[in-house]
């Protein structure tokens, strides 16, 4: 899932792509998307992009002398699951390019992208960003630090620290991986309260006698919890890629694989936090871990698994029910169990079948796919 570093990545690759491109014309909207038609029109107009935290804000600027005459436009996107931008042909877009903005130009024609596969992403017109997210980890530290340490009577922190760390209101930016990263570099058992991890912080101060290289070579080997939730996306970002460049395909991410510490990493054990999130951690999982809750560790393998692989989907890790030698697959073709029972009458197999139905409660047909969890904004 696209965290803080992602939509950092995402918003640098748009002003690199479309700096000096003139976009025109209406904008596109699948028609399978469910978000809101981007009611912008403009015979030459730019793009840019910035992100603050899981949000990223796009701004149509028509030119001078752009017809209709009309004000600048600001969406604001959230990437759901598997949400990104490309820029292609105008003549071979990507699949479930869902908004397309096109050039001017037709040599060739280009159109900058917005492609979600599993249709969780979502913009919103006005271009502001949601009241109840908090400051950037990544562009606004001290505002993000002083956020978290003034509310640490909220009950947000009453939770085991690997689910604090995604509630958006405190730490907007962090999501599954980067929790699981920051949380093992400092051996803090992810299911300690979040309260008695962060309170230590607020008497934590450093000698005013140090001078200021002092102070920063301090932190910089002994970083604090919130200090890393700043340090760690900013690595991420140095590393590039993650999708994003002309060159970009597997390869681009051999990088971040590498990076990983904990995440999804061989050897280390996992449980299930209260929202169906599974944590990667190493060592004992801490005082406030799910009863009965088993931890599995990750085993060694030669393969590592592909990008969207390593984006989670909550419950994708459900045990599946067992098949039973009573469970017979259905269709001509197929071969049946000889040692199963079988119904010699039709009449009886009829009546049967017709109990059953009438037992069994009708299902609700839904044409639409299901909803991912959005991040945790509030308690």
């Amino acid at each position: 899932m696209p965290e803080g570093p992602e939509l950092h990545l995402a918003s640098r690759f748009v002003n690199l792509a479309c700096r000096g491109l003139v976009f025109c014309g209406a904008v596109e909207k699948s028609p399978v998307s469910r978000n809101p038609e981007v009611p912008f029109e403009s015979s030459a107009y730019c793009i840019s992009a910035t992100a603050r935290g899981k949000e990223l804000r796009l701004t149509l600027s028509p030119l001078p002398g752009a017809q209709p005459a009309r004000e600048p436009l600001a969406l604001v996107f959230r990437f759901g699951m598997t949400g990104s931008f490309q820029l292609a042909p105008a003549e071979a877009l990507p699949p479930h390019a869902h908004l397309r903005f096109y050039t001017a130009s037709h040599a060739p024609r280009l159109a900058l992208c917005f492609v979600d596969i599993r249709r969780f992403g979502r913009w919103d017109l006005g271009g502001e960003w949601q009241p109840d997210r908090g400051p950037c980890v990544l562009l606004e530290y001290e505002q993000f630090r002083e956020n978290v340490l003034r509310n640490l009577a909220d009950k947000a922190f009453n939770r085991p620290i690997c689910e604090a760390l995604l509630d958006q209101r405190f730490f907007n930016g962090i999501g599954n991986y980067l929790r699981a990263e920051i949380l093992f570099r400092l051996r803090i058992p992810p299911f300690e309260k979040a309260r008695t991890v962060l309170e230590d912080l607020l008497h934590h101060r450093l000698s005013p006698e140090l001078t200021l290289s002092q102070k920063i070579r301090a932190k910089l080997q002994n970083p604090d919890l919130l200090e890393l939730c700043h340090l760690v996306p900013k690595e991420v970002v140095q590393l590039g890629g993650k999708g994003y460049g002309p060159d970009h395909g597997e390869e681009d991410f051999a990088a971040f694989r590498a990076w990983l510490q904990c995440y999804s990493v061989p050897g280390m054990s996992s449980l299930r936090d209260r929202s169906g999130r599974t944590i990667w951690f190493q060592g004992d999982p801490g005082p406030l871990a799910p009863k009965g809750g088993k931890s599995r560790k990750k085993k060694s393998q030669e393969t590592h698994p592909g990008p969207l692989e390593e984006m989670e989907t909550p419950g994708a890790e459900q045990d599946l029910p067992e098949v039973t030698t009573a469970w017979q697959p259905e269709g001509p073709g197929l071969q049946l169990d000889p040692g199963a029972p079988t119904v010699r009458e039709k009449g009886r197999r009829r009546r049967r079948q017709a109990t059953t139905d009438r037992r069994r409660p009708q299902k609700r047909k839904v044409d639409t796919p299901s909803e991912e969890p959005g991040d945790t904004i509030v308690s």
